[in-house]
């Protein structure tokens, strides 16, 4: 009764490139389409493209909610930061100096 002898040989696995799922992400969260019908289209699993989909928002959560705007104005800040400590010890040093040297 059963075919036994015919098991079903596990399709191979495909491989993405990272730009491919960022790409298939991003259409799948940019339109107002099903995940299913995105994955139909690009030729991949819906459960896979759903898989994606998770990670991706699950790395975004990771990031605090920091857009990437808001990431490259911490940078800004932190780089005028580290200017203005420099030039604040800068003349601190300088009035030390000419306090010592300043005649008494």
């Amino acid at each position: 009764m059963g075919h036994d002898n015919e098991r079903r040989q596990p399709r191979p696995r495909r491989k993405f490139s990272d730009e491919f799922k960022r790409d298939a992400v991003d259409l799948a969260l940019t339109t107002d389409r099903p995940i299913a019908e995105v994955a139909t289209e690009l030729g991949v699993y819906d459960s896979t493209l759903g898989n994606w989909v998770r990670r991706h928002q699950d790395e975004q959560g990771a990031g605090n909610g920091v857009s990437p705007d808001e990431r490259a104005r911490l940078k800004e800040l932190e780089a005028e930061n580290t200017k203005l400590r420099m030039e604040r010890d800068l003349l601190k040093r300088t009035v030390a100096f000419w306090v010592k040297e300043s005649p008494q």
